[in-house]
């Protein structure tokens, strides 16, 4: 059973948990603006001296992305909370893939990600050794079928996924992300490396958690929750986010089931 702390807020469990994995899109912004109620709450955090990491997938290197939200007004010492899918993305591109030419798929703006090999990027897809996918060209940023057609001769090779995210919501507008390419990509049999939620490496490289009591807080049942069940962690899921609309028809217990999920509590936003 799925308990709801919109009431007594996230101050009522503090003390049960050492590490809190925190998302940053759909729970501190949207992409636009700060939830200011989520800054507040991070705020407190601190100053009941309890850890926590800004855990995003977001494919670009850390410091990009604390860039991104020093625009925003957020406080230094918050940003410096952050720890990215890029990040850990990067980690492993230079420790195995340093010298290997791959072709780019996603917005020019993640050109960060690989400045350090950029001499390896391709202008083809034929000329490629692997596929580094962080994100939707541009003009291609709604039909998935064109990556089914570049893709179609291209399933031998590898896909490196710097976001499993399958959409994201910029605020009012839901856009796809790079996990839905990346699942177009494995429907046509090819294989995918992800890195960012849910799977464990992000979280292990982000800070210490051996021996600790983590609770994973975030608004998204495919990434964050299913993170935090994977590695047996207890969630928080923010109702407010990308499944909004399901929650408001069915209900969390029905949504939970959907995705096979366990949810240990629900805020509709991150408060405390």
């Amino acid at each position: 059973m799925t308990k709801n702390l919109d009431n007594d807020g996230l101050k009522s469990i503090i003390d049960n948990y050492d590490i809190f994995y925190i998302d940053l899109w759909g729970v501190v912004h949207n992409g636009i603006n700060l939830h200011q109620k989520a800054v507040d709450t991070l705020i407190e955090i601190s100053k009941v001296k309890k850890e926590y990491v800004l855990l995003t997938n977001a494919p670009r290197p850390n410091k990009t992305v604390k860039i991104f939200l020093e625009k925003m007004n957020l406080d230094k010492e918050i940003r410096d909370k952050v720890y990215t899918s890029g990040e850990a993305t990067l980690t492993y591109l230079k420790k195995n893939y340093l010298n290997k030419k791959f072709y780019h798929i996603g917005p020019t703006r993640d050109f960060d990600l690989f400045v350090d090999f950029k001499d390896c990027k391709r202008k083809s897809v034929e000329d490629s050794t692997y596929l580094l996918c962080t994100g939707l060209f541009d003009d291609h940023d709604e039909d998935l079928s064109y990556y089914q057609k570049l893709f179609e001769k291209h399933v031998n090779k590898k896909m490196i996924c710097t976001n499993p995210d399958l959409i994201v919501d910029r605020g009012k507008k839901r856009e796809l992300c790079a996990g839905s390419v990346a699942l177009v990509f494995e429907k046509m049999g090819g294989e995918v490396i992800y890195f960012g939620k849910p799977f464990p490496e992000v979280y292990n490289q982000s800070i210490n958690n051996k021996n600790k009591k983590v609770l994973s807080i975030g608004d998204n049942l495919n990434t964050d929750i299913k993170g935090a069940n994977f590695l047996n962690y207890d969630s928080l899921l923010i109702s407010n986010g990308v499944h909004k609309d399901e929650i408001n028809k069915d209900g969390i217990e029905k949504v939970s089931r959907k995705y096979e999920v366990v949810v240990n509590f629900i805020q509709t936003e991150l408060k405390w």
